[in-house]
C-alpha cells in the first residue's frame, strides 16, 4: 500500500512539474504577443508622430518591444520568436492600417495576412514539438 501511495505521490509531482513548465511555456509566447502589440504602436509611431511627446512614445513602445522579444528568446527559439514577432506585428500593422487611417481593404490583403498568420501558427506548433521531443 505505502508503495502505490509513494508512486501516486511521485506521478503527481512529475504532473506538477509538467504544468509548470507548459505554464512558463505559456507565459513566454504571451511576452511575444504584447511584444508584437508594441510593435505595432511603435510602427504606427514612427509615421504619425508629430511632436516630442509622441516621437518619446514611439522610442518607449520601441524598447519595450524589443526587451520583451529579447527576453521570450531566452527561453524559446529565437529564429521561432523572431517569426512571430515579425508576422504577428506586420498583421498588426497592417489591421491598425485599415482600421485607424483607413487604408484600402482588398481581397488581397486579407488573404496575405491569413497566409501570413498559417505560417506563424505553424512555427509555434512546430517549435513546441520540437521542444517536447528535445526535451527543453
Amino acid at each position: 500500500m505505502r508503495f502505490i501511495s509513494q508512486a501516486l505521490f511521485f506521478y503527481g509531482q512529475i504532473l506538477n512539474e509538467n504544468f509548470k513548465e507548459e505554464r512558463a511555456m505559456h507565459k513566454t509566447w504571451i511576452t511575444v504577443i504584447v511584444a508584437a502589440i508594441f510593435e505595432v504602436a511603435w510602427v504606427i509611431g514612427m509615421k504619425h508622430a508629430d511632436n516630442f511627446l509622441e516621437w518619446i512614445g514611439t522610442v518607449i513602445a520601441i524598447y519595450i518591444s524589443f526587451y520583451l522579444m529579447i527576453k521570450a528568446a531566452r527561453s524559446l527559439a529565437v529564429g521561432t520568436v523572431y517569426a512571430v514577432f515579425v508576422g504577428l506585428g506586420t498583421t498588426g500593422t497592417v489591421v491598425a492600417d485599415i482600421l485607424l487611417f483607413d487604408a484600402d481593404l482588398s481581397v488581397t490583403k486579407i488573404v496575405l495576412i491569413g497566409l501570413l498568420l498559417i505560417g506563424v501558427i505553424g512555427l509555434k506548433m512546430l517549435s513546441k514539438k520540437k521542444e517536447e521531443v528535445s526535451g527543453i
